[in-house]
């Protein structure tokens, strides 16, 4: 039988990438997406053409309210096009980027941050339990800002620094249902990502390059194939860990 990974945010760039890569390891997949429903559906009929199944849900992660009946939803998809009552992987990718000094961040811009990338992770995560099978994963995408600072990334870093100590009492909680959970922490990779500041702009490309032991910043294909590995059977004892995928940034 196929595992079957959810992965939010996966209608583009890193979340694009995974679902892809999961699927070409052998898996099914359910990507979320928050507005870009085209892109969602273009990843879903690439993961198709593979021979895999696949869809494509709604979900805004900044919003718990919308965690309950995407469960349900989630829950009917399951039983319609798999026959399963249960999903078999987490990937907590979805995000967005708000580059702001600490003096001049707004609470808004805060709270957003807050949202998606903490508040949303937990309470999502919680929302799905019933339906992840024991034995299961779940991997919770942080940032190699957690590790080296960056002005203006502030608030961003401390909402990622707050899901890998969350991805530890995840792995300690869920630990007697044989569900390992650990953080996966991409360096600057270049995507669409923060309006597409490291891809877009040569000179801060050229900073983080010159930051990095392999001479360059990294592209998703650095870091998609490397989670869905995560997933894979070989890599069953791996738990708790924050493993940084950055080419050697800063050390």
């Amino acid at each position: 039988m196929s595992k079957i990974a959810i992965v939010t945010g996966g209608s583009r760039g890193l979340g694009k990438n995974t679902a892809l890569n999961i699927a070409r390891a052998g898996g099914d997949v359910i990507v979320t997406y928050h507005s870009r429903r085209e892109e969602a559906e273009a990843v879903v009929a690439e993961i198709a053409a593979m021979g895999r199944k696949a869809a494509a849900l709604q979900l805004d992660t900044g919003d718990t309210a919308a965690f309950k009946p995407f469960a349900a939803e989630l829950k009917g998809l399951l039983q319609q096009h798999w026959q399963r009552a249960s999903f078999d992987h987490l990937v907590n990718n979805a995000g967005h980027g708000d580059y702001a000094l600490i003096e001049d961040t707004t609470e808004a811009q805060f709270d957003s941050l807050v949202n998606v990338h903490f508040k949303g992770v937990y309470f999502l995560t919680q929302a799905l339990l019933p339906l992840l099978a024991d034995g299961g994963r779940i991997v919770n995408i942080s940032s190699g800002l957690t590790r080296v600072s960056y002005p203006g990334y502030g608030a961003y870093a401390a909402a990622k620094a707050a899901v890998e100590v969350l991805s530890v009492y995840m792995a300690k909680e869920l630990g007697a249902r044989g569900i390992a959970v650990n953080t996966v922490a991409p360096g600057a990779i270049e995507t669409d990502f923060g309006g597409g500041a490291v891809r877009d702009n040569p000179d801060l490309n050229r900073a983080f390059a010159a930051m990095t032991a392999l001479g360059r910043v990294g592209v998703p294909d650095d870091i998609g194939p490397m989670i869905a590995s995560l997933l894979s059977d070989s890599n069953r004892w791996i738990n708790a860990q924050r493993i940084e995928v950055s080419g050697g940034q800063a050390i």
